[in-house]
């Protein structure tokens, strides 16, 4: 199984997601955003976190516009797997891969701790820790409150379309949405950094399950 994770200018997280990828046993290859095609069969595509293109315009704005994204689109518009994780999360905004937005925290300030989840629904990357349940995964985000209108709220809340939400909301997003799926659950998009809690060294582990259980799924499909 395949994971392929692309790299912007301005990307720090793109290693933490590969390792957190190769751990649970994917073989991973880096691929650049000028890069027009991903490697061929990939099973998930990482969108990492970070500052990519240092935030200008908007965060996501400008990397969602590189050439690899067209790949990223055709990948799951084929019904590929899709992980976008902080920064990633904003640029599958900006994409149209997933509704909303991501704002400027209500705080107005950059916020960097470990916060409590409350998973919800099923899909590959909640099953592993079941609906209901609760875990901690840390953020690290200056633009991270999930903004959307009124009906589509009420669509992802009536199709299960919401992954997690925060138990004490950290940034004022609009019902304590953490993360998000797209409408086949094949691409999520989230805050919280789940390959920042993949390793014991880390202090906190609930986020390896997630990448855990998407080689499990992956290669029993």
């Amino acid at each position: 199984m395949k994971a392929a994770v692309i790299v912007f200018p301005g990307s720090n997280c793109d290693r933490d997601m590969a390792v957190a990828f190769e751990q649970a046993g994917l073989q991973v290859e880096m691929v650049w955003h000028k890069d027009a095609d991903l490697p061929a069969d990939t099973d998930i595509v990482g969108v990492p976190g970070g500052f990519s293109f240092g935030d200008y315009l908007r965060c996501g704005a400008i990397a969602a516009n590189a050439p690899i994204v067209n790949a990223v689109k055709a990948h799951a518009d084929r019904g590929g797997y899709v992980l976008g994780v902080c920064n990633g999360f904003q640029v599958l905004t900006e994409t149209g891969l997933l509704p909303g937005a991501l704002l400027r925290n209500a705080g107005l300030k950059y916020i960097c701790r470990t916060v409590g989840l409350r998973v919800e629904g099923s899909s590959i990357f909640t099953d592993p820790y079941g609906a209901g349940s609760e875990i901690n995964l840390p953020i690290a985000h200056h633009d991270g409150n999930y903004f959307a209108d009124a009906d589509t709220l009420d669509l992802l809340e009536n199709d299960g379309r919401v992954a997690f939400r925060y138990t004490g909301n950290p940034n004022g997003s609009a019902r304590d949405i953490a993360g998000i799926l797209s409408a086949n659950k094949r691409v999520l998009g989230m805050m919280p950094h789940p390959e920042r809690a993949a390793d014991p060294a880390q202090g906190n582990t609930d986020g390896a399950r997630l990448f855990a259980h998407l080689t499990e799924a992956l290669t029993t499909a």
